[in-house]
């Protein structure tokens, strides 16, 4: 009976579903003399675990002094912001037209897109009478044919 239900806790260890007090009873099962010839296979595992659990780090860890990198860090800062405010050029004012041009050459440029305006205006009418001829010569085509 003991043996079936040392098989059935190594498979339940397994899938996970081990408790605390079920590990505890194969550890113990395993550091017996007395195991099962099928189940000896196993006892490594379970030896080592015990005895993972009395090792001990004994070295000595060497410790370094702690250096205060925190004022470095801020002489550094204040070094970069200096740096910054030397080189800061403030940017100009956007120019605007009145800035770069005189009223004259101003207003001579509104003429000629006025006048430009104009000879588009007078193209699209030549397209909208070109249209009209279009329309009427398929109506006197497609009558004859």
């Amino acid at each position: 009976m003991e043996l079936h239900k040392i098989e059935k806790l190594i498979e339940e260890y397994f899938e996970a579903t081990t408790t605390v007090a079920d590990e505890e009873m194969l550890k113990a099962y395993f550091s017996q003399d007395d195991i099962a010839p099928h189940l000896e296979q196993y006892s490594p595992l379970f030896n080592y675990l015990s005895k993972a659990k009395e090792e001990r780090f004994t070295k000595q860890v060497p410790l370094k002094p702690r250096r205060d990198y925190l004022k470095w860090v801020s002489v550094a800062a204040i070094a970069i912001f200096m740096v910054g405010v030397y080189f800061y050029q403030p940017t100009p004012p956007p120019v605007t037209l009145a800035d770069e041009y005189t009223p004259e050459e101003i207003e001579s440029a509104k003429e000629a897109l006025a006048l430009l305006a104009m000879n588009f205006n007078k193209g699209t009418e030549q397209l909208y009478h070109l249209e009209e001829f279009e329309k009427t010569t398929n109506k006197f085509l497609t009558k004859n044919n």
